[in-house]
């Protein structure tokens, strides 16, 4: 990476805006819009990603602004992109795992012929917390069958432990985070 990304990447890291008791008292929540309405930070991000897994042949965002990340990579690598959606927003038979938030419960779907064994999938989102949902995102896609290279995300949280949680349940699954926050 050149001296000129770098400070891009900088920038753009920047632009993350911490918002205090959202959505409820006592969290911070960490806002990429700022990041994502910058044109020349969305391509940094977008672009660093997509490096992450060069041989990958899908991006499978994670609902919701996992999505905005796996699509433009995909657009801008010439590569399908797959989204791992809420219950209930998939139009076609799926495969669905549950699991648990620190605040209740949650499910994500795949439509079932999504991806099969000769697909090699890089899973997208924009924040790692505390790893629930990512765990769920590699369940889910071991379903497929796909071949899963790994995950990306723009940002982790460290002290919420996500990656420790992914590690302990899929040791040889490989995290790769831009930024951290």
């Amino acid at each position: 990476m050149t001296s000129e990304q770098e400070n891009e990447l900088f920038r753009a890291k920047s632009l993350i805006r911490d918002v205090p008791d959202y959505p409820s008292p006592g969290i911070l929540f960490r806002d990429l819009t700022p990041m994502i309405a910058d044109a020349k930070a969305l391509q940094i991000v977008v672009d660093s990603l997509g490096a992450i897994a060069p041989e990958a042949t899908h991006f499978a965002g994670l609902e919701a602004r996992g999505f905005i990340f796996a699509s433009a990579m995909a657009a801008r690598l010439g590569r399908g992109c797959i989204l791992l959606r809420k219950p209930q927003k998939l139009p076609r038979a799926t495969y669905s795992v549950s699991y648990q938030l620190e605040y209740g419960s949650d499910s994500i779907e795949i439509h079932r012929d999504a991806l099969g064994p000769a697909d090699k999938v890089l899973i997208v989102d924009d924040v790692l917390a505390t790893g629930g949902t990512l765990c769920a995102a590699i369940e889910l896609l071991s379903l497929t069958e796909a071949n899963c290279l790994g995950s990306a995300v723009v940002a982790e949280i460290g002290f919420l432990e996500g990656r420790r949680k992914v590690a302990e349940r899929f040791p040889h699954h490989k995290v790769n985070a831009l930024f951290q926050l």
